[in-house]
């Protein structure tokens, strides 16, 4: 069925409408939550909060982007959850090493990953290097970065998505490459050749 149709449906209180809205976008919905905050059950949460929030706000739709109206609610819950994270962190997970006795506070990289193929190991330990550098960038600077970088949306729906001048999405989006960039050095290591930040020395 048509996306107009479906939307104007669910403005007239359609479930099945506006559950087939749901099934369109679903997955769209929770890898932007997911990628901002770095938390499946985050993004679970926020992902059904949203769909929660545009089914009693759908009749404020006035047209235009459906994907992008309803991106901008994700946005700003994963907002509202970063906001609720800082006011109560967890408290980070300790584990001490069984043979050397020392602490390793960071989770992310003690996965087992023993009975992986080599190149598997690698591809993973460069996504949860790019993850750990896009959780130590600003909100909107992370937003940015996620909506052009990882899920391809060009400046204009970006824009749309974030509420926020296209001027303002490129200047943001700089920014966060640099910083990407230069959080990036401390994995340099790790990444192969032709993917490692120029750390600007000549050759």
């Amino acid at each position: 069925m048509d996306e107009l149709i479906l939307i104007e449906n669910a403005k007239e209180g359609d479930i099945d409408a506006f559950n087939k809205l749901v099934i369109i976008y679903q997955e769209q919905v929770f890898n932007l939550a997911y990628r901002m905050l770095n938390d499946e059950m985050a993004a679970q949460d926020v992902a059904q909060n949203t769909f929660i929030k545009s089914f009693r706000n759908i009749k404020s739709f006035r047209g235009g982007s459906f994907r992008a109206w309803l991106l901008r609610i994700a946005t700003n819950s994963s907002y509202d959850e970063l906001r609720q994270k800082k006011r109560h962190p967890n408290q980070p997970l300790i584990i001490v090493d069984a043979e050397s006795g020392e602490e390793m506070d960071d989770s992310i990289w003690l996965e087992d990953n023993r009975n992986l193929p080599e190149d598997n190991i690698v591809k993973k330990e460069i996504e949860q290097a790019i993850q750990h550098c896009i959780d130590q960038l600003p909100k909107n600077f992370r937003a940015v970065l996620i909506l052009v970088d990882v899920q391809g949306f060009g400046y204009q729906e970006a824009s749309q998505i974030a509420n926020t001048p296209v001027g303002t999405i490129r200047s943001r989006l700089a920014r966060a490459r640099m910083r990407l960039q230069d959080c990036l050095m401390g994995f340099r290591e790790l990444l192969p050749e032709k993917f490692r930040p120029n750390s600007g020395s000549t050759q």
